[in-house]
């Protein structure tokens, strides 16, 4: 009689599965209902699981909102990445796919606007999402600094104009999530052309000044 083999229950894939699930539930609830909605119980209902599945994953909700926030940023990045990927070799088409990638679909979303607004709340309150946030800006910079180098910025020249597109690009995404019906996504990507072409152009003369 041949033997009758049989799937077992759950796959060894469905942890990571239903981890996901759970952080994207919580960046759901964070979006609609800030940090003050974001309990146990509310994150649970939103993903369909019990409570005690959330406890299972995480070490209470302070965890999962961390794990969220990192979980939203590497989202970002792999975005910016493919951005960069596809704009080829040239270093230049490069450096203006990661700039303008902020301002396209998925980072520029009013939601992930409101996800980032209830992380930022908790910046000064909680050294993790602190941590979390300067990790994620420092990878950030660090990126275009790179992107920059490859364009020919001295090494003097790079963290002040990387600090420089960073804000210009944080502005730009702010406005075009609040108010997209006055700011076009077109729109910003030229503005933000432009600046960086006129912020280049200005680091490719400029020099550290002597110490003192």
């Amino acid at each position: 009689m041949p033997q009758v083999t049989t799937q077992p229950a759950f796959r060894r894939s469905e942890p990571d599965a239903r981890r996901l699930s759970l952080i994207e539930a919580c960046a759901r609830v964070l979006a609609r209902e800030g940090i003050a909605g974001a309990s146990v119980r509310t994150i649970a209902v939103e993903a369909g699981v019990s409570a005690g599945l959330v406890g299972h994953y995480f070490a209470g909700v302070d965890a999962l909102i961390a794990a969220t926030y990192a979980h939203t940023g590497a989202r970002v990045d792999a975005a910016l990445e493919a951005a960069v990927r596809a704009a080829g070799e040239d270093p230049r088409a490069r450096l203006e796919a990661f700039v303008t990638a902020s301002f396209a679909a998925p980072i520029a979303d009013p939601e992930l606007l409101a996800t980032w607004i209830a992380f930022w709340s908790l910046v000064r309150a909680r050294p993790e999402i602190a941590a979390l946030h300067d990790e994620q800006y420092g990878g950030f910079r660090g990126q275009l600094e790179g992107l920059l180098a490859d364009c020919g910025l001295p090494a003097t020249a790079l963290r002040r104009t990387a600090i420089a597109i960073t804000a210009l690009v944080d502005g730009l995404w702010l406005e075009l999530c609040l108010s997209p019906r006055e700011l076009a996504a077109d729109e910003a990507a030229a503005i933000a052309r432009d600046a960086l072409a006129a912020l280049t152009s200005t680091a490719l003369t400029w020099t550290a000044p002597a110490a003192g």
